[in-house]
């Protein structure tokens, strides 16, 4: 919470000061202009940029092969528009650098290698249900921390375990083995 509250705030008070800056420099009306032209070019590169990788996607498809820009290079174009119409040098700086293909497959590259990095160090939930017998049943859900055993191959559970007792189906309910 703490990076978003830093974000929400120490951004829009950047903006307004680089605002405040360039319209002491070159007037207010030149900044102002400069504020609604970069919104008008934000939207229609966004535009743009988000036709051209829907089509791609569509045309992958098509042909039943990946898209080469996958859903977070699209995921970019869109948070570029929403810069780009949103008023601030800042913003605006940022939403071309997600609206340029190029820089835009340079982000996405280190963005996708943290967020692989993250799913391997991150949290996982394993969910397991024991039949205790006699119509006892206990489910658990655990959540733990590090790479998953399900991560190395889907095929293989891997668990650690003791017998505490052991009861054949057949036995007569009284005979337990040791």
């Amino acid at each position: 919470m703490g990076k978003l509250f830093l974000l929400f705030t120490l951004v829009p008070i950047a903006e307004t000061y680089l605002l405040y800056l360039m319209g002491r420099y070159m007037g207010w009306l030149p900044t102002l202009l400069l504020v609604v032209f970069t919104g008008v070019l934000g939207a229609a590169l966004a535009k743009r940029e988000g036709l051209k990788v829907w089509r791609s996607w569509s045309e992958a498809l098509a042909e039943a092969r990946m898209p080469e820009e996958g859903i977070l290079g699209g995921v970019l174009v869109l948070v570029g528009g929403v810069l780009l119409v949103t008023p601030g040098v800042l913003t605006d700086v940022t939403g071309m650098l997600l609206l340029v293909p190029p820089s835009r497959r340079f982000i996405a590259k280190h963005v996708r290698a943290r967020l692989e990095e993250r799913f391997q160090q991150g949290s996982h939930t394993v969910r397991y249900r024991v039949d205790l017998g006699g119509g006892r049943v206990v489910d658990r859900v655990e959540t733990r921390r590090g790479p998953s055993s399900s991560s190395r191959d889907p095929n293989v559970i891997d668990v650690e375990g003791e017998v505490v007792e052991e009861r054949r189906r057949n036995d007569p309910a009284g005979s337990l083995k040791p």
